[in-house]
């Protein structure tokens, strides 16, 4: 009887979870269309207050009070998407009726909860983020014109703020290099790019779309650049291309909040990761085209950076800079491209050969390298070996004439 008694008592078990678990499914949609109402009222709530801040008839006083309004407002509505989550995705990735999206969107938000305890302010600027995100995927399915309309210039100005705020955040975490090691840097540098390729992607389109004045005109050349390495595969010289473009970019769009000397972190890392790909490459074929990379990448760190810089940590490094451009413009002269071409990349090389120097023992396979190129151009003098091998060599006289010569 006792044993009977347990298997009567497992089955109802089983039968009461069934129905729980039904009961569950049917109440989903209702509490999605609760949520999703309460949702529709804050934000409704909340572009009325950001249309009454931005109006610019409104008066100074008047202007704060709109303001404090539209925080509030904007507070609710957050909470309300927030609320949504877990009113709803939740449930449904728990019991299977979740779309791939929804799986996804749960994932993602829990990934930027994590980061709550260690880089709080990176989690709240990716958390607001997600939920604005979030809620402009539900008013473009609403297929509403005017709602989408009236959403879309809140959504791109608060997005294009949260960006700042993020890339802001890891400028302030690279600047204070002396507490981080070289991994936290190296991870660090990934997020960067990785935030400009996200915002680049899904929120720059909306303000070219939305901009009457034409301020993008500077961009949209690398901005089309960019678009083409978003078709096939890419391999290492592609994606290092690819930063380089998000770079030049940044340069127009994240002046303050991704400051010059950061900028110029990411150049210089940009850099070793395309010199150690010119040694690491298989063939003759896949080196030559990551050289072809590094010369793009030197003059787009001479032209878009290093010209625009005014502050210099050392007089000297200026003044070097100062030489290095005149020798620059007087390439201009040339007419014949080939001729151009190849005294550019006479001049780039020695440029960069000064900064391997440093540490030269470090640099030895590229400035190997460097000096094979010389060669070729008839730039730099070398001893060949004996008949039996095609390497070339230097003698400690001729390198150290080379590396002088180098250096100017």
């Amino acid at each position: 009887m006792e044993e009977r008694g347990l298997k009567v008592l497992e089955n109802d078990t089983r039968f009461f979870k069934k129905i729980g678990d039904t009961i569950s499914k049917l109440l989903i949609p209702t509490k999605l269309g609760i949520n999703g109402m309460m949702i529709s009222i804050k934000r409704n709530s909340m572009l009325k207050a950001y249309e009454n801040y931005i109006d610019d008839e409104e008066t100074a006083d008047k202007k704060d009070v709109y303001l404090k309004r539209y925080e509030e407002a904007f507070s609710l509505y957050l909470e309300s998407i927030d609320k949504y989550i877990m009113d709803s995705i939740y449930k449904k990735v728990k019991n299977n009726t979740a779309s791939s999206f929804e799986e996804n969107a749960l994932s993602n938000y829990y990934t930027i909860t994590h980061l709550k305890e260690t880089q709080y302010m990176e989690y709240k600027y990716r958390k607001q983020k997600f939920l604005i995100e979030l809620d402009y995927e539900t008013v473009k399915l609403s297929q509403k014109a005017k709602l989408i309309n009236r959403f879309n210039p809140f959504y791109v100005e608060k997005i294009d703020s949260l960006y700042k705020g993020i890339l802001k955040n890891y400028s302030i975490r690279l600047a204070d290099s002396a507490k981080i090691g070289e991994r936290t840097k190296k991870e660090i540098y990934d997020k960067i790019f990785e935030t400009l390729e996200e915002y680049i992607k899904n929120n720059l389109p909306i303000k070219i779309e939305l901009d009457n004045q034409n301020s993008f005109k500077e961009i949209l050349e690398d901005y089309d650049k960019f678009n083409t390495f978003e078709v096939g595969k890419l391999d290492k010289r592609d994606n290092l291309e690819k930063k380089m473009i998000l770079l030049g970019i940044s340069r127009k769009l994240f002046t303050h909040s991704l400051p010059l000397v950061v900028a110029e972190q990411c150049y210089i890392e940009l850099l070793k990761e395309t010199r150690n790909l010119i040694i690491s490459s298989p063939n003759t074929n896949k080196q030559e085209k990551a050289y072809d990379m590094l010369i793009k990448l030197i003059e787009d760190y001479n032209l878009k950076l290093l010209s625009t810089k005014i502050y210099w940590d050392k007089q000297r490094d200026r003044e070097e800079y100062k030489k290095f451009w005149e020798e620059y413009k007087k390439l201009d002269n040339i007419k014949d491209k080939e001729e151009y071409q190849k005294q550019k990349e006479i001049l780039f090389i020695k440029n960069d050969l000064k900064a391997l120097y440093i540490n030269e023992k470090k640099y030895r396979s590229i400035i190997q390298f460097y000096k094979k190129k010389l060669v070729s151009y008839g730039a730099m003098r070398a001893i060949k070996n004996t008949p039996t091998t095609k390497n070339i060599h230097y003698t400690k006289n001729s390198m150290q004439k080379n590396k002088r010569r180098a250096n100017g």
